[in-house]
């Protein structure tokens, strides 16, 4: 089933970032440096985040079939607690597949939640309060 209300977007916010570590060998990691010296990038995590964007640009057609093939949808997706009532009302149970962010909001409860959802399937953040993640844990993939 396809969501009525919610927001898509797939531009970056501030406060909308996921911390990720990478290991690199040491020749690598100078190598890193030496380019910040120079001025090509302004710090490490900027040499980082281009690489990671030139190579989801060059992988940019199978990401488009990919996401289409398993209807994800990419971006953010937010649940409300009005929205969720009105799937419960409706009969419906929500199958969430997101490439981004689900952001359930903060008034939704543990028994709203399983409710409402019948499985979640996040490639990228979910934030949720930690009562209504322990709700959803099983219907998690």
């Amino acid at each position: 089933m396809e969501l009525r209300n919610s927001v898509w977007d797939t531009r970056q916010r501030a406060g909308e970032t996921e911390k990720m570590t990478v290991n690199l060998g040491v020749v690598d990691l100078g190598q890193v440096d030496l380019l910040v010296q120079e001025g090509f990038y302004s710090n490490r995590s900027d040499l980082v985040r281009t690489a990671v964007r030139n190579q989801l640009a060059l992988h940019a057609e199978v990401l488009r079939q990919t996401v289409a093939r398993r209807t994800l949808t990419l971006g953010l997706q937010q649940l409300g607690r009005t929205e969720l009532e009105q799937a419960v009302a409706r009969g419906e149970r929500l199958q969430v597949q997101v490439v981004g962010l689900v952001r359930i909001a903060k008034d939704v409860t543990p028994e709203l939640a399983r409710a409402a959802i019948e499985s979640i399937q996040v490639l990228g953040a979910f934030q949720a309060s930690p009562a209504v993640r322990q709700a959803l844990a099983d219907r998690t993939r």
